[in-house]
């Protein structure tokens, strides 16, 4: 249900298609996703409809990605999710929605990499390819993409819920990787594009490697950082090495220990979902993080 009680349908999605694009209109519709902030419904074989349903930030970041993604589409080596057309806020549904490409592929919290070195040289490549210089009007991250401390309290505070329940065994080390990364040098370049949300439902897996990457609304200019980390949480063990031997320009020292931190607080966020019974709960999302946990924590900084 989205805010003031409609449900988003298929009829509603058929309605809205055929009031502002009716040449797709004898598309079937099926859905395809619930995301955190949009309901992802395919629109034939080759389209889909992403639509806000739970949170007023959606729309702008809907807004984001049919301005920046179709011109960074061009040079990323993976697919994605490509704008094609903006539906408008009409008396049917007042907010707006957006049609893109469909990306085939499974999430990597369902179906997780298992081709490690293939995999880290598909992701080296493709962060490589999207962590170029921002232009000046590019989107500030949320609270993503800056200095790590400003999370601290964050941090903090999902580290207590998790040993509370039980989810952490060893806070201590939870803590000295967070301590080691915070401490780092802050990054001093230029903000870079930063997909700002690749964590494993957000990344598409097919034949154990990397296929696809989806849901860019948090697409914003940061430290590179923030993405980096999404190699604890995405490949198998012993593939992080290989994965910062291609990528490119190589990471400093400083990088991959903040790059650390944001993998510890992705993970924390990773293993309070899964283990949420509520309807925000993910249960897929709690394997992956742990093992990050486990890797993190077992790594030397």
């Amino acid at each position: 249900m989205r805010d003031g009680g409609v449900e988003i349908t298929a009829e509603l999605i058929r309605g809205l298609v055929r009031d502002q694009h009716p040449d797709l209109a004898d598309r079937p519709v099926r859905l395809g996703a619930r995301g955190w902030d949009n309901q992802l419904w395919r629109l034939g074989d080759d389209l889909a409809v992403r639509v806000p349903w739970a949170t007023a930030s959606a729309d702008q970041l809907l807004h984001n990605e049919h301005t920046w993604l179709p011109s960074l589409a061009t040079r990323l080596p993976l697919p994605i999710p490509v704008p094609q057309r903006l539906g408008e806020p009409s008396a049917r549904f007042p907010r707006p929605w957006l049609i893109t490409t469909w990306v085939p592929g499974t999430p990597a919290d369902r179906i997780p990499v298992t081709r490690g070195a293939e995999a880290a040289e598909s992701l080296a490549a493709f962060l490589t390819a999207l962590h170029q210089p921002a232009p000046g009007g590019a989107p500030a991250g949320r609270d993503r993409g800056g200095p790590l401390a400003d999370r601290a309290d964050q941090f903090a505070a999902g580290l207590a819920a998790a040993t509370q329940r039980g989810l952490i065994r060893d806070p201590d080390a939870v803590r000295a990787v967070w301590h080691d990364a915070v401490t780092a040098p802050p990054w001093t370049g230029p903000p870079l594009w930063i997909h700002a949300d690749l964590h494993p439902a957000n990344v598409l897996t097919a034949d154990g490697t990397i296929c696809g990457v989806v849901d860019f609304g948090d697409l914003c200019a940061g430290d590179p950082a923030y993405d980096l980390a999404a190699a604890w949480l995405l490949l198998p063990d012993h593939s992080t090495d290989e994965f910062y031997a291609a990528y490119r320009p190589t990471a400093d020292t400083a990088t991959m220990r903040r790059t650390r931190g944001w993998a510890m607080a992705r993970v924390l966020s990773g293993i309070l979902i899964g283990d949420d019974d509520g309807p925000g709960g993910k249960p897929t999302w709690g394997p992956p993080a742990q093992a990050a946990l486990r890797r993190l924590t077992a790594a030397t900084p």
